[in-house]
C-alpha cells in the first residue's frame, strides 16, 4: 500500500473573518490549569492574541515567545490577553514558562484540534506540524490581524492604537 502524507487543514481564516471558538485547559505561570473559554474572554472585554508554535524550549520558539515576554506590559495596557498554543502537555509548558519566565499561559492542545481550526499547521517530512503563527481577535469576535511566521509586536500595536 503506497505511503500517504497527511495534509495540513484546509482552513483559510482571513481578517474580518470571525475565529473558531473553543474551550481548552491552559498552563498558567503560577502553576495552575484552568480552564481558556475563548468567547467568555472576548466577551469580559479582553482581545485575544494566539500564539501558535511548533515546540516548546526550541530556539525559534523560544525566540518568538521571548519578544511576546519583553514587551507583555503593553500588550496587557492595550487590553489583549496573550495565549500560547501549542499540543505538548501542562508539565511541558510548565516548564517552558518557567525557564523564561513568561507572564502569559500556554493552550494545551493536545489533540490539535485549536491549531487545525485555525489552519495553523503545515506538512514538514510528511508530517503535520504546528505552523508558527499568530491570530488576534478583536472582542466581538472577529480577527484583527494574522501573521503566518514570528509576529512584529510594533505591527500588532500600530493596529491597536492606530484602527
Amino acid at each position: 500500500m503506497p505511503e500517504t502524507t497527511p495534509k495540513p487543514s484546509e482552513v483559510k481564516l482571513e481578517i474580518g473573518s470571525l475565529a473558531p471558538t473553543f474551550s481548552a485547559l491552559i498552563q498558567e505561570p503560577d502553576g495552575g490549569i484552568e480552564n481558556f473559554n475563548l468567547i467568555e474572554t472576548l466577551t469580559a472585554g479582553n482581545k485575544v492574541l494566539l500564539v501558535f508554535y511548533p515546540g516548546d524550549d526550541t530556539p525559534g520558539c523560544t525566540a518568538q515567545l521571548c519578544g511576546i515576554r519583553d514587551v507583555y506590559s503593553s500588550y496587557k495596557k492595550l487590553g489583549v490577553k496573550v495565549v500560547g498554543v501549542n499540543h505538548k502537555d501542562g508539565k511541558s509548558h510548565l516548564k517552558f514558562i518557567k525557564k523564561n519566565n513568561y507572564p502569559f499561559g500556554i493552550l494545551i492542545d493536545e489533540d490539535k484540534s485549536i491549531r487545525s481550526a485555525y489552519g495553523a499547521e503545515k506538512s514538514f517530512f510528511k508530517n503535520i506540524t504546528t505552523k508558527r503563527s499568530v491570530f488576534l481577535i478583536d472582542t466581538d469576535g472577529k480577527i484583527l490581524f494574522i501573521h503566518w511566521g514570528q509576529q512584529d509586536n510594533q505591527e500588532i500595536f500600530n493596529l491597536l492604537e492606530n484602527g
